[in-house]
């Protein structure tokens, strides 16, 4: 598919903001930038193809905190407990692609690409590679200086469509953005720790989720037992399909739309999608026209890239995706 229409994208965004960012950030400063991190992305991929999922959640939970920083990728220190170590990044992955990356361009061109813009054009490379668009991306992040895991807030996979809405505009994403990305849970697993709750305790009743397909609900509960897994226990947690409507896991899609109106939606956020007017209407659309899905993915993700970006002389260019330049991070808010 032909790159979009990028003038359409920046018309929608302040002046600030379109501005802040350009496409081939890096064509003089570093030409092969792109084609570096493709291959990186593409090596991984064919070794495992749930890659683009853990791209896609990692480049998410990066961007909801602190905006598009690269702080998620900041590992903790003796006097600071990092993002990546809060109970809803604990299990995150992928960060080994990142760091695969940024040692091939450290090769190449020292010090000139961030590890912000690494990881928001691998995942607009897999994100390619699983089914979507090779979206053309603007870059020009910089890094950010902090990463603390108090300040991870995140929506939660049991939250109403509204609550969820209200946190996506806090990051100025609106609901169509929530209802088209929502739709990368069509691709890569959950953890069962994440849907007990559905499967034998909604909403405090002792009982199943009533929206939930009742085929569905008895594999689940095979898979899934009531036990909760605690986060020190993570790698304990069995991992499901996030998209069992279909027999491609890890291809982007709109199953997972259609999955919504079969009742077959994994995380209750989803399912509410399927429950309320302008979200169902959407995601109808999607069904009936499939390229909508992956032009407006593309757009979806465009925007979030754009989140709380660093630019200009904020920020630095971390030499190592793990730490901050002085091994210490700042203290300012």
């Amino acid at each position: 598919m032909a790159a979009l229409p990028f003038v359409l994208l920046l018309l929608a965004l302040p002046p600030a903001i379109a501005l802040s960012l350009e496409i081939h950030y890096y064509r003089y400063s570093c030409p092969r930038a792109e084609i570096i991190v493709k291959r990186v992305v593409e090596k991984h991929f064919q070794q495992d193809p749930s890659v683009p999922a853990g791209l896609l959640r990692l480049h998410f939970h990066d961007c909801f905190v602190r905006g598009c920083d690269a702080s998620v990728l900041v590992d903790s220190t003796p006097g600071n407990v990092a993002e990546k170590e809060s109970p809803p990044n604990l299990t995150l992955r992928t960060f080994d692609v990142i760091d695969d990356i940024k040692a091939e361009l450290e090769k190449e061109c020292s010090g000139v690409v961030s590890c912000a813009d690494i990881l928001a054009l691998a995942t607009r490379d897999a994100v390619a590679l699983s089914g979507g668009a090779a979206y053309a991306l603007p870059t020009g992040r910089r890094d950010g200086t902090i990463s603390r895991a108090a300040d991870v807030q995140l929506p939660s996979p049991s939250s109403s469509v509204e609550t969820a809405e209200a946190d996506f505009r806090s990051i100025n994403l609106d609901l169509v953005d929530l209802t088209t990305l929502l739709g990368a849970h069509g691709v890569g697993f959950c953890h069962c720790s994440l849907v007990t709750t559905r499967l034998y305790n909604y909403q405090g009743t002792g009982l199943s989720d009533p929206t939930m397909d009742p085929a569905m609900l008895a594999s689940l509960k095979q898979k899934c037992p009531p036990e909760v897994v605690l986060p020190s226990n993570i790698t304990r947690d069995t991992r499901i399909f996030l998209n069992q409507a279909t027999s491609k896991p890890f291809f982007l899609d709109t199953s997972f739309y259609q999955g919504l109106f079969g009742e077959k939606a994994v995380l209750e956020l989803d399912q509410g999608l399927a429950f309320t007017d302008v979200t169902s209407k959407l995601a109808a659309r999607y069904v009936r026209r499939p390229k909508r899905f992956v032009h407006q993915f593309s757009k979806s993700m465009i925007k979030l890239g754009y989140v709380g970006v660093l630019t200009g002389e904020d920020g630095e260019i971390r030499l190592d995706c793990r730490k901050v330049n002085n091994g210490t991070q700042t203290t300012l808010s």
